[in-house]
């Protein structure tokens, strides 16, 4: 069992930057994979990120080149640093580990929000 915590969520102006933060209560290094999902109201949840053990990453296109996927295995804690953020971005943003196949998120947790006022 995994338990995942996140923080940074919070309101913030259009433009403006923000670093959510996933902090896993066991080992992670040998994890698949780990990510950032979004689900805004009234839509699907969808993938914003996610980062492979080997450090390999992959980005929604909507936030690629605004976002930035991390992960400190020493810490057990992966990252989110999001830029020029928009309105569009305002969601409920969800960790997510896979420790066994990088596609399939085993592990969520409870979701931080993010509003950004234009």
């Amino acid at each position: 069992q995994v338990q995942l915590v996140e923080s940074g969520g919070g309101l913030v102006q259009a433009g403006g930057s923000l670093r959510l933060s996933c902090a896993a209560s066991r080992i992670i290094f040998s994890f698949k994979a780990m990510g950032w999902s979004r689900q805004a109201p009234g839509k699907q949840r969808e993938l914003v990120a996610l980062i492979t053990s080997g450090t390999s990453t992959n980005y929604a296109d909507s936030v690629k080149g605004r976002f930035t996927i991390s992960r400190d295995n020493a810490k057990n804690t992966v990252y989110l640093q999001m830029n020029s953020l928009k309105p569009e971005d305002t969601a409920v943003y969800y960790c997510y580990a896979s420790p066994v196949n990088i596609g399939v998120p085993d592990y969520w947790g409870q979701g931080t929000q993010v509003t950004v006022s234009s």
